[in-house]
Protein backbone atom coordinates (compact mmCIF):
# COMPACT_ATOMS: atom_id res chain seq x y z
CA UNK A 1 0.00 0.00 0.00
CA UNK A 2 0.86 3.32 -0.75
CA UNK A 3 2.98 5.10 2.55
CA UNK A 4 3.49 1.72 3.76
CA UNK A 5 7.25 0.15 3.63
CA UNK A 6 7.97 -3.36 4.56
CA UNK A 7 8.91 -2.45 8.11
CA UNK A 8 5.74 -0.77 8.53
CA UNK A 9 4.08 -3.50 6.83
CA UNK A 10 5.84 -6.38 8.91
CA UNK A 11 5.14 -4.74 12.35
CA UNK A 12 1.10 -3.93 10.97
CA UNK A 13 1.29 -8.09 10.29
CA UNK A 14 2.70 -8.91 13.90
CA UNK A 15 0.46 -6.35 15.64
CA UNK A 16 -2.79 -8.35 13.99
CA UNK A 17 -1.58 -11.70 14.46
CA UNK A 18 -1.25 -10.84 18.40
CA UNK A 19 -4.44 -9.30 18.67
CA UNK A 20 -7.41 -11.07 19.41
CA UNK A 21 -9.89 -12.68 16.81
CA UNK A 22 -13.20 -10.20 17.57
CA UNK A 23 -10.31 -7.21 16.66
CA UNK A 24 -9.35 -9.02 13.54
CA UNK A 25 -12.53 -9.53 12.38
CA UNK A 26 -14.07 -6.17 13.30
CA UNK A 27 -11.03 -4.82 11.06
CA UNK A 28 -12.05 -6.91 7.87
CA UNK A 29 -15.63 -5.89 8.35
CA UNK A 30 -14.37 -2.21 7.97
CA UNK A 31 -12.12 -2.66 5.17
CA UNK A 32 -15.04 -4.82 3.78
CA UNK A 33 -17.33 -2.03 3.95
CA UNK A 34 -15.48 1.02 2.77
CA UNK A 35 -16.29 0.48 -0.76
CA UNK A 36 -19.95 0.14 0.06
CA UNK A 37 -20.13 2.78 2.04
CA UNK A 38 -17.89 5.78 0.77
CA UNK A 39 -18.94 7.41 -1.75
CA UNK A 40 -17.77 10.46 -4.21
CA UNK A 41 -20.06 13.59 -3.75
CA UNK A 42 -21.63 14.76 -7.14
CA UNK A 43 -20.83 18.51 -6.26
CA UNK A 44 -17.21 18.80 -4.60
CA UNK A 45 -16.14 15.68 -5.76
CA UNK A 46 -14.71 14.59 -2.31
CA UNK A 47 -14.93 11.69 -0.38
CA UNK A 48 -17.55 10.96 2.10
CA UNK A 49 -20.71 8.90 3.21
CA UNK A 50 -23.43 11.13 1.82
CA UNK A 51 -24.15 12.63 -1.31
CA UNK A 52 -23.52 15.41 -1.53
CA UNK A 53 -21.55 15.84 1.34
CA UNK A 54 -21.43 17.09 4.27
CA UNK A 55 -19.77 20.36 3.56
CA UNK A 56 -21.01 20.57 0.09
CA UNK A 57 -24.88 20.27 2.52
CA UNK A 58 -24.04 22.84 5.18
CA UNK A 59 -26.16 26.03 4.23
CA UNK A 60 -23.79 28.25 6.52
CA UNK A 61 -20.73 28.06 4.32
CA UNK A 62 -20.08 30.85 2.52
CA UNK A 63 -21.18 29.86 -1.51
CA UNK A 64 -19.84 32.64 -3.30
CA UNK A 65 -15.87 30.89 -2.30
CA UNK A 66 -14.76 27.63 -3.75
CA UNK A 67 -11.37 26.64 -2.75
CA UNK A 68 -9.77 24.06 -5.55
CA UNK A 69 -7.53 21.03 -3.79
CA UNK A 70 -5.61 18.21 -5.25
CA UNK A 71 -6.81 15.50 -3.22
CA UNK A 72 -9.41 14.73 -0.58
CA UNK A 73 -6.79 14.52 2.36
CA UNK A 74 -5.97 18.32 1.32
CA UNK A 75 -9.75 19.37 2.22
CA UNK A 76 -9.19 17.78 5.45
CA UNK A 77 -6.28 19.50 5.88
CA UNK A 78 -7.54 22.99 5.37
CA UNK A 79 -10.70 22.22 7.66
CA UNK A 80 -8.16 21.60 10.39
CA UNK A 81 -7.36 25.33 10.37
CA UNK A 82 -11.03 26.33 10.99
CA UNK A 83 -10.25 29.35 8.77
CA UNK A 84 -12.09 28.44 5.76
CA UNK A 85 -15.84 28.78 5.59
CA UNK A 86 -16.43 28.05 1.72
CA UNK A 87 -16.64 24.94 -0.59
CA UNK A 88 -14.27 22.99 -1.85
CA UNK A 89 -13.54 21.36 -5.56
CA UNK A 90 -11.52 18.26 -5.35
CA UNK A 91 -9.95 17.36 -8.52
CA UNK A 92 -8.39 13.77 -7.88
CA UNK A 93 -4.55 14.66 -8.68
CA UNK A 94 -2.33 17.04 -10.56
CA UNK A 95 -1.74 17.88 -14.21
CA UNK A 96 1.59 15.04 -15.08
CA UNK A 97 2.57 14.57 -18.08
CA UNK A 98 5.54 12.44 -17.09
CA UNK A 99 2.83 10.04 -15.45
CA UNK A 100 0.52 10.64 -18.72
CA UNK A 101 -2.15 13.05 -16.46
CA UNK A 102 -3.82 15.31 -18.16
CA UNK A 103 -6.00 17.95 -17.91
CA UNK A 104 -8.95 15.76 -19.15
CA UNK A 105 -7.96 13.27 -16.28
CA UNK A 106 -8.89 15.55 -13.48
CA UNK A 107 -12.33 17.18 -12.56
CA UNK A 108 -11.48 20.74 -14.11
CA UNK A 109 -14.79 20.42 -16.80
CA UNK A 110 -16.35 19.91 -13.68
CA UNK A 111 -15.32 23.16 -11.89
CA UNK A 112 -16.27 25.37 -14.98
CA UNK A 113 -19.29 23.56 -15.44
CA UNK A 114 -19.88 24.59 -11.73
CA UNK A 115 -18.91 28.03 -12.23
CA UNK A 116 -21.75 28.29 -15.09
CA UNK A 117 -24.10 27.59 -12.72
CA UNK A 118 -23.57 29.27 -9.27
CA UNK A 119 -22.89 32.34 -8.93
CA UNK A 120 -19.12 32.30 -7.61
CA UNK A 121 -16.98 35.18 -6.73
CA UNK A 122 -13.93 33.72 -6.09
CA UNK A 123 -11.91 30.55 -6.64
CA UNK A 124 -8.79 29.71 -4.60
CA UNK A 125 -6.35 27.62 -5.93
CA UNK A 126 -4.65 25.47 -3.59
CA UNK A 127 -2.72 23.27 -5.63
CA UNK A 128 0.86 21.92 -4.19
CA UNK A 129 3.44 24.10 -4.42
CA UNK A 130 5.33 21.63 -7.00
CA UNK A 131 5.79 21.60 -10.40
CA UNK A 132 2.70 19.71 -11.23
CA UNK A 133 0.64 21.53 -8.37
CA UNK A 134 1.89 24.58 -10.41
CA UNK A 135 0.99 23.94 -13.73
CA UNK A 136 -2.37 22.74 -12.89
CA UNK A 137 -2.76 26.08 -10.80
CA UNK A 138 -2.32 28.16 -13.98
CA UNK A 139 -3.74 25.83 -16.47
CA UNK A 140 -6.93 26.14 -14.77
CA UNK A 141 -6.40 30.09 -14.33
CA UNK A 142 -6.71 30.62 -17.68
CA UNK A 143 -9.73 28.18 -18.25
CA UNK A 144 -11.32 30.27 -15.98
CA UNK A 145 -10.35 33.66 -16.68
CA UNK A 146 -12.97 34.26 -19.53
CA UNK A 147 -15.73 33.69 -16.91
CA UNK A 148 -14.88 36.31 -15.32
CA UNK A 149 -14.30 35.40 -11.32
CA UNK A 150 -11.65 36.64 -9.36
CA UNK A 151 -8.71 33.60 -9.07
CA UNK A 152 -6.51 33.64 -6.46
CA UNK A 153 -3.26 31.58 -5.08
CA UNK A 154 -2.48 30.24 -1.95
CA UNK A 155 0.65 32.15 -0.45
CA UNK A 156 4.01 30.67 -0.50
CA UNK A 157 7.22 31.42 1.61
CA UNK A 158 9.11 30.04 4.85
CA UNK A 159 7.20 27.40 6.61
CA UNK A 160 7.11 28.26 11.10
CA UNK A 161 10.45 26.92 12.68
CA UNK A 162 12.14 26.99 8.96
CA UNK A 163 15.82 28.35 8.74
CA UNK A 164 16.76 30.20 5.76
CA UNK A 165 19.97 28.93 5.11
CA UNK A 166 17.78 25.77 4.08
CA UNK A 167 15.66 27.21 2.30
CA UNK A 168 15.74 26.97 -1.66
CA UNK A 169 16.14 29.72 -4.22
CA UNK A 170 11.62 29.63 -4.72
CA UNK A 171 10.92 29.50 -1.87
CA UNK A 172 12.43 32.42 -0.86
CA UNK A 173 11.65 34.31 -3.48
CA UNK A 174 8.25 33.60 -3.00
CA UNK A 175 8.65 34.85 0.16
CA UNK A 176 10.04 38.06 -0.71
CA UNK A 177 7.30 38.53 -3.34
CA UNK A 178 4.62 37.32 -0.71
CA UNK A 179 5.76 39.83 2.47
CA UNK A 180 3.49 41.70 4.40
CA UNK A 181 3.46 44.84 6.57
CA UNK A 182 3.94 43.70 10.65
Amino acid sequence: MPGIGPKTASRLTFYLLRSPQEQVQALAQAVSELQEKVVTCSVCFNIAETDPCLICGDTRRDRSLICVVEEPLDVLAIERTGQYDGLYHVLHGAISPMEGVGPEDLRIAELTKRLDNNPVQEVILATNPSLEGESTAMYISRQLGPLGVRVTRLAHGLPMGGDLEYADEVTLTRALEGRREM
